[in-house]
């Protein structure tokens, strides 16, 4: 399984799997097979396994109809893992040239006990980064020198222990978190179970926070306060200026999750939380009080896969409308003040944030689909399947036992007159954002699973081997 879909299942959730028809399929022996009787086709009679799900259909009133997207805006800072608070970032100028102008290691890549998941972020003339190991750099813009490192691990690392270190133990809640700037700061969240704020110009640790648990999701900083989801659903505000909890709220516990996490985003005193249970939750930013919630899961007949909840790409605000979209097929928006749906829900499952542009709302779906829909109506103008050409097999010998591979797509960012996304195969590829077209790809050296950031012109793109890569 790659990477984006390895899970933390308790056994109570396996027991739940090997119940659903989709399991018991391919039990041998007979085994998990229903006791009750079952309708079954009589002969010459075909029931199609997938009469009972919900399909994406273009619109035909929308066929080839033209959508409005605004022109691209100089992108001055990027200052959070989706660009701003609101994770909303329409249309930017980057990468005009789509060329790799330099490229710099900034530390460990991932590994099997690692994992490099932080977006980047930048600001003042510098870009931010961590790496597999919880160490975070600072590196000029335009050329890529390090300024700073710090190391933000605690003194004594959990994970070591035994003789000679040696019989250790190994919780993983060590990877993951991620990075935002806010007010000459830069935070740092920590699989390490820590928050941790360092002086933006001279990488000195000004407050460390200790947390009850991992949190694998990068911080989101608005006004006074940055705000973290940890791995048991509690959503924590912390005062930038001095690192005291100022709330917490927890959702429903759901262990099954993606390794990829989410943030929250805030405008105004609105908080919209993600959780892995497939809850989203509005607070209210100075106290944390729930204003509305709503649950996006639906149980497929065909995957048992989608018994996993999880919202992992972050929810994007955008003209008083709240987009996200579920790991279990659930694609909603929904008004930030109610809650209530705008539109049907649509059967989308992804990992990615959706993209609000103009008149319509790009996703990908974590089948490798991407799909523009109408902001107002959520009809369908298309859908374009991203891995056509790039579906593999490997792993069988002789041709027996292989395994399709599909690469697994991050984003989409809409930059200089391009959908820009980056893949599993280490690219980054460009299509024509009015037809999903293809235009433009570099191999960067590496599997990405992380989408681009843009400042002052530039794409910005952390491979999985731990590369920094500049696109101009």
């Amino acid at each position: 399984m790659n990477r984006v879909l390895k899970v933390a299942l308790l056994s109570g959730l396996a027991v739940t799997l090997a119940g659903c028809s989709t399991v018991r399929g391919v039990l041998p022996f007979g085994l998990g097979e229903d006791k009750e009787p079952q309708a079954t086709a009589s002969e010459g009679q075909r029931i199609s396994v997938l009469e009972f799900e919900q399909a994406l259909v273009p619109s035909a009133a929308l066929s080839g109809r033209d959508f409005f997207i605004p022109g691209p805006q100089a992108a001055i800072a990027w200052t959070q893992p989706g660009g701003n608070a609101e994770n909303a970032v329409e249309h930017v100028i980057a990468a005009p040239e789509f060329s790799v102008a330099w490229r710099r290691g900034i530390g460990s890549g991932s590994s099997r006990t690692r994992q490099v998941m932080a977006p980047v972020v930048a600001d003042n003339g510098r870009v931010f980064v961590l790496d597999g190991e919880s160490t975070v750099t600072a590196l000029d813009a335009a050329t890529g020198a390090p300024a700073w490192r710090a190391d933000i691990k605690p003194a004594e690392d959990s994970r070591r222990t035994g003789f000679l270190g040696l019989g250790g133990r190994s919780d993983g809640g060590g990877f993951g978190g991620g990075v935002a700037v806010g007010g000459g700061k830069v935070f740092v969240s920590s699989g390490y179970r820590t928050v941790t704020a360092i002086d933006q110009a001279s990488g000195a640790v000004i407050w460390t926070t200790p947390v009850d648990v991992p949190i694998h999701g990068a911080p989101t900083v608005s006004g006074s306060r940055v705000y973290v989801v940890d791995v048991e659903n509690q959503i924590q505000a912390f005062d930038t200026a001095t690192g005291r909890q100022d709330w917490s709220y927890r959702g429903i516990p759901e262990p099954a999750r993606l390794l990829r996490a989410s943030s929250p985003a805030v405008t105004g005193d609105t908080v919209i939380a993600p959780f892995s249970s497939g809850e989203v939750v509005a607070l209210r930013a100075s106290t944390g009080q729930a204003v509305w919630q709503q649950v996006l899961s639906r149980t497929s007949r065909t995957s048992a896969l989608s018994e996993i909840r999880d919202i992992a790409g972050r929810p994007v605000i955008s003209r008083g409308v709240v987009y996200a979209v579920s790991h279990s097929g659930v694609l909603s928006a929904m008004d930030i003040r109610s809650g209530q749906p705008k539109w049907a829900p649509l059967p989308i499952a992804g990992v990615n944030a959706p993209l609000p542009v103009g008149d319509v709302v790009y996703v990908v779906s974590k089948e490798g689909e991407l799909t523009v829909i109408n902001r107002e109506t959520g009809q369908i103008y298309w859908t374009r399947d991203l891995n056509v050409g790039r579906v593999r097999q490997e792993g069988g010998m002789f041709g027996f036992f292989d395994r399709t591979v599909r690469p697994i797509w991050s984003g989409p960012l809409m930059a200089s007159n391009r959908l820009v996304l980056t893949n599993s195969d280490g690219e980054l590829v460009a299509f024509d954002p009015k037809t999903g077209t293809q235009t433009a790809s570099l191999r960067l050296g590496g599997p990405i699973y992380i989408a681009p950031a843009a400042y002052n012109g530039a794409l910005y793109v952390l491979t999985d081997k731990g590369d920094l890569v500049s696109i101009r």
